[in-house]
């Protein structure tokens, strides 16, 4: 009894530190993807927060009042060593498919040679799946997305 007491503690602890305020950061992203780039396929976060449920959540909301509206492919996040993470959107939450990986010509590349193959400078890495990758600045990560947007 006492181990399920403090699972049940650390869910809650969880869901109130973690999950629920990560809705408004993931809230106030989707409000401005169209600033980050005119595709609105491409959100931004100034930091990290559990975001997968919640992009889910928010663009039922959004398909249902428009069902033409462009679904987010990437998220773009600070990761702890402040380099810049982009991630794929998976096609739902807890699916190991992405709606669109980073392109298939840079996964498994890392650092300079991510950089020379993609022309983005301060690559760090494209996971060999092509759900993540990484780069040194908000900038790069950005042009990572902006350019994976109409690549395979």
């Amino acid at each position: 009894m006492e181990m399920t007491g403090e699972e049940f503690r650390e869910r809650v602890r969880y869901f109130a530190l973690a999950w629920l305020p990560g809705r408004k950061i993931v809230e106030q992203g989707f409000e401005s993807r169209f600033d980050i780039d005119p595709s609105g396929q491409i959100v931004l976060f100034e930091q990290f927060c559990p975001w997968k449920d919640h992009i889910d959540t928010i663009e039922e909301e959004v398909v249902q009042k428009n069902p033409e509206a462009a679904k987010i492919l990437y998220v773009l996040y600070p990761d702890t060593s402040n380099a810049w993470r982009v991630q794929a959107v998976p096609e739902r939450p807890g699916s190991f498919k992405s709606r669109h990986p980073l392109p298939e010509a840079w996964r498994g590349l890392r650092d300079e040679a991510l950089s020379e193959r993609s022309g983005v400078e301060g690559c760090i890495f494209i996971h060999q799946s092509g759900f993540i990758g990484g780069n040194k600045t908000r900038d790069g990560a950005l042009e990572l997305a902006r350019k994976s947007l109409t690549m395979d």
